[in-house]
């Protein structure tokens, strides 16, 4: 069950919203402004945002502004009776996922909620994944730590002996107990989720 948060100073929009995403089984709450829904997002966070866009004090793009940068890469989609392709385009330009022109048929707002829904478990996958090989790349010793470089270089097993000062057995062990830390079956793996974790963003 997600929680999607909607922000809304028309109060029959905000309740029709609110009710449809109960609807498809998903938690609900409803803010009657940006500073209000912003207030709860920053207290509770949510999986997903439908704002409106035109609202007194905190506009819809204050709202993706804020939420993007509080929480990089959660769904928020604007819905708006006054959009125009300048304000969809400088939407997307910060983030927003979706948007919305009113009046809107109920199907386009059910498939926008079930690809943000998607969107949203697709980010917390793959932050669970990363958080995983952190863990396991902390885990590592400093001397597995040089191996682990000396083998993404290429080096043999032979060659990174030579260069450690160490058997070639013992570097076969270092070799097998990262592995095994990495959750890696081959050193192919063993580099590429390495390789993976240098270039991915902060």
């Amino acid at each position: 069950m997600a929680r999607v948060l909607i922000i809304d100073d028309n109060e029959t929009m905000r309740e029709g919203l609110a009710a449809t995403v109960r609807r498809m089984g998903h938690e609900a709450f409803a803010a009657r402004s940006g500073a209000e829904g912003l207030a709860y997002f920053g207290k509770h966070g949510a999986d997903f945002v439908i704002t409106d866009l035109k609202m007194e004090g905190t506009g819809g793009l204050d709202v993706v502004k804020a939420i993007q940068e509080a929480d990089p890469g959660c769904p928020t989609m604007i819905v708006t009776a006054f959009g125009t392709v300048e304000t969809a385009v400088e939407a997307m330009r910060l983030g927003a996922f979706d948007f919305l022109q009113k009046p809107f048929n109920d199907q386009a707002l059910l498939d926008s909620i079930f690809a943000a829904i998607r969107k949203h478990e697709e980010i917390c996958t793959e932050k669970e994944r990363r958080a995983e090989e952190e863990q396991n790349l902390a885990s590592l010793t400093s001397r597995e730590r040089e191996v682990l470089e000396l083998l993404r270089a290429g080096k043999s097993s032979k060659v990174i002996a030579a260069d450690l000062d160490i058997s070639v057995r013992t570097v076969e062990g270092h070799r097998a107990n990262i592995m095994l830390k990495m959750n890696a079956k081959t050193v192919g793996q063993l580099i590429d989720l390495a390789s993976k974790r240098d270039s991915a963003p902060g």
